[in-house]
């Protein structure tokens, strides 16, 4: 086995192991050049985990004017840290974008919709303060991995989470692996995050695709067995049904956490994940 080889099998296990928490793949996994985290820990609001990270190109200044993508990470709505990714803070980033990542209350300390009212927290202040360092507020797309990008989701079609910022802002969303359609609630993961909703159709992206929503694309693996495929099915069905643009894309050979590892250097030949986002996301974006 070659030296490279040994690596990625190593980082491979040590993220498997690691999962939920990447911290420590994050740590020694190498990182895109050309990109640093310029911000760290802006508030964003009244909890200590109300806090936003920046990544930016290297260079980057006030007036830059780059396009945003907010990301959002998962964890079952039960753990997660921002400070797990730099490496895809530094992957989007190296792209040319401007990369926000902000933390948010995790069950039991919060429920339905608790996460969702935090990450649009983060986006505001996005929305408020990405100019000041090179980004365009007026040009945002929303990411997730998983339950993020079910919180991610959520915010970009339920105007109800944009009341104090401009939906119009938002100008596509990118979901890897995410939760759409998962009714009944039938793992602990669910029925903990909502199970004490008082309507479960309204926990449920489903039930909001609309035909003037942004443009979505859906990312799936499909050896994936955490998130169902009947999640990206439902969702492009309720899309279309509502005349809403979308995209998916289904990834042969890729698991749960393997779509999200594709973003890293090791793993970036397992599945064109980085290509796929960048390219949407510098589509939806585009100016003229």
């Amino acid at each position: 086995m070659t030296r490279r080889n040994t690596l990625m099998a190593g980082l491979s296990a040590l993220a498997a192991a690691c999962t939920p928490s990447l911290g420590t793949f994050d740590t020694l996994t190498p990182k895109d050049g050309g990109a640093r985290r310029m911000v760290r820990d802006a508030v964003c609001g009244p909890d200590p985990r109300n806090r936003v990270d920046v990544y930016a190109p290297n260079g980057t200044a006030a007036g830059a004017n780059l396009p945003v993508i907010v990301f959002i990470y998962g964890g079952s709505w039960a753990s997660g840290d921002k400070n797990d990714y730099q490496f895809l803070g530094q992957a989007l980033a190296s792209r040319g974008f401007l990369v926000a990542m902000p933390n948010y209350r995790l069950v039991p300390e919060t429920l339905f919709p608790g996460f969702i009212e935090d990450c649009a927290l983060g986006v505001k202040w996005v929305s408020e303060n990405i100019a000041a360092h090179g980004g365009d507020p007026s040009r945002i797309v929303l990411m997730g991995h998983s339950a993020g990008a079910y919180n991610a989701i959520m915010l970009a079609l339920d105007r109800r989470y944009f009341r104090a910022a401009d939906p119009g802002a938002i100008r596509g969303f990118a979901g890897l692996a995410g939760p759409y359609n998962f009714l009944p609630l039938d793992v602990a993961s669910t029925r903990n995050a909502f199970g004490q909703a008082p309507d479960l159709n309204a926990t449920q992206p489903i039930n909001f695709a609309r035909a003037d929503g942004p443009p979505l694309l859906l990312l799936w693996g499909d050896r994936d067995t955490t998130v169902g495929r009947k999640n990206i099915i439902g969702m492009e069905r309720a899309a279309h049904a509502a005349g809403e643009n979308i995209e998916t894309k289904v990834y042969p050979r890729v698991d749960h956490v393997g779509i999200m590892l594709a973003l890293s250097l090791p793993f970036r030949g397992s599945a064109p994940v980085l290509d796929d986002v960048t390219a949407f996301a510098r589509r939806v974006t585009a100016q003229g």
